[in-house]
């Protein structure tokens, strides 16, 4: 696959100067407001972001699936949208972002969101993007294409997980295990569960990912062949890599379909897991509270 770094940026530069939609949403993004919780040594951020209504309004039901075209085949996409080749998967540009560069990452195959069988492409568009963080959203997380497989990048150091996880490792994070090659850590008093693997050997990191991907299998009653609920973060530095695992029981709050003055449109995926709530209705931004963050985090993460 090689250093994808320079052409994805270069890719950026394209798409956010010749594609309206991008450009105007790019930014848009810059003058987007947040507000921020404190908890301690670490803080919930919530974005106000109506551009994002597209993937948080989303209808996931089989349904309204197998109607709509897949907006991840290449022979969907707009004609103005334009991608860097990685191998089995295309780098574009993500018209509706979150991130200063966000980037989608489907595969050229039209597969469902799955990740057990592909989690090593994940950890090699990790290395191979190292500037960037890679993510992956369930298919009952949070992703908008639960029908086609597809991984996201964005910007490193925007996530606060990142951040706080290089700031609190040694106050926060519980050693479970450490073996020949890896390190397995439990972040504790964090709101949400948050399990954290790192390895230099990406082999080791499969192997260790799998077990955990079993374990939830196991605790959620999932069937042999189901993905167990999870949003998965992974970023290589180093010359090793990081990967968090969110085991989720939830796919969306009460609150997310809850009557008029009730009803927060917070979808969790992973970057809400990682500290960045988007709210895409003006209301709910100013009306979301702490407490509201810390109760969406409880239904949905799997203690």
């Amino acid at each position: 696959m090689g250093n994808l770094n320079l052409k994805v940026k270069n890719l950026f530069k394209e798409q956010v100067s010749e594609w309206d939609l991008a450009k105007k949403n790019y930014e848009d993004l810059k003058n987007v407001e947040i507000k921020s919780f404190s908890f301690g040594d670490f803080e919930i951020v919530v974005q106000f972001n109506p551009a994002r209504i597209v993937s948080s309004g989303a209808k996931v039901d089989e349904k309204t699936i197998k109607e709509r075209k897949c907006f991840l085949c290449k022979e969907n996409l707009p004609p103005q949208q334009k991608g860097v080749d990685a191998g089995e998967y295309t780098v574009l540009v993500n018209p509706y972002p979150i991130f200063p560069e966000h980037f989608t990452i489907p595969r050229k195959e039209h597969i469902p969101q799955q990740i057990k069988s592909f989690f090593s492409d994940m950890l090699e568009l990790a290395k191979s993007m190292d500037e960037f963080v890679v993510f992956y959203n369930g298919p009952k997380c949070g992703a908008s294409a639960p029908d086609h497989l597809h991984f996201q990048a964005g910007t490193k150091n925007f996530l606060p997980l990142v951040n706080d996880y290089r700031k609190l490792k040694a106050t926060y994070a519980e050693i479970l295990e450490k073996g020949s090659h890896y390190n397995l850590y439990l972040f504790k008093n964090y709101l949400r569960t948050v399990y954290c693997i790192e390895s230099d050997v990406s082999q080791v990191l499969s192997d260790q990912f799998n077990r955990l991907y079993e374990y939830f299998q196991k605790k959620l009653n999932c069937g042999a062949n189901e993905e167990p609920m999870m949003n998965v973060v992974c970023l290589f530095e180093n010359q090793k890599w990081t990967v968090f695992v969110f085991p989720r029981k939830a796919f969306r709050p009460w609150q997310y379909s809850a009557e008029a003055t009730q009803q927060l449109m917070v979808s969790p995926a992973t970057v809400e897991m990682s500290g960045i709530f988007i709210t895409p209705v003006e209301e709910h931004f100013r009306r979301i509270t702490r407490q509201d963050v810390v109760d969406i985090l409880d239904q949905v993460s799997l203690k």
